[in-house]
Order: structure tokens, then C-alpha cells, then sequence
């Protein structure tokens, strides 16, 4: 939805750093694979802990089943996210 498939670091990286002041989901940002977007000693546990607090569970691989747990905005919301 961000309009880059690869940029799921980015954007939870960004968050990440705004989300104390502006108390930002950052850590429901995974990318198109199921994996956290912070790697492991910058953020990466922070974000397993929080996601798992919320419910979210995790193979032995470290992915989020995405079937399961992604969302998936109607037409309405993605027009009125992206602006449209």
C-alpha cells in the first residue's frame, strides 16, 4: 500500500521513530513475507514482543501467517489511506 513492495523497513523504521511522540502502531509493520521489518539488536525483538502481546504468533522461521493475521483494507479504506 505504500507503493514500494520492499520498503516495509522503511516504513516501520520511520514509525518506530515517531511513535513515542505520536503513539504509532510501528511494530504491526511486517513485510511482504511475514517478517518483522527491524532486524534483531535494533528494534527487531521489541517488535516480536509486541506483535505476540497482541496475539500474533510465529513459526519456526520467524513469519507471521498472513493469511491469518494481515489486514486487508476494503476499497473504501485503501482510497481514503492513499488519498484517491
Amino acid at each position: 500500500m505504500a507503493g514500494n513492495a520492499r520498503a516495509a523497513r522503511q516504513v516501520v523504521r520511520l514509525l518506530h521513530a515517531c511513535s513515542e511522540k505520536e503513539n504509532l502502531p510501528w511494530h504491526r509493520i511486517v513485510n511482504r513475507l511475514g517478517e518483522i521489518g527491524l532486524p534483531l539488536g535494533r528494534g527487531g525483538e521489541e517488535q516480536r514482543r509486541l506483535l505476540e502481546q497482541e496475539g500474533v504468533w510465529f513459526d519456526g522461521n520467524g513469519r507471521i501467517d498472513l493469511e491469518r493475521f494481515s489486514w486487508r483494507p476494503s476499497r473504501e479504506e485503501r482510497d481514503q489511506i492513499l488519498g484517491e
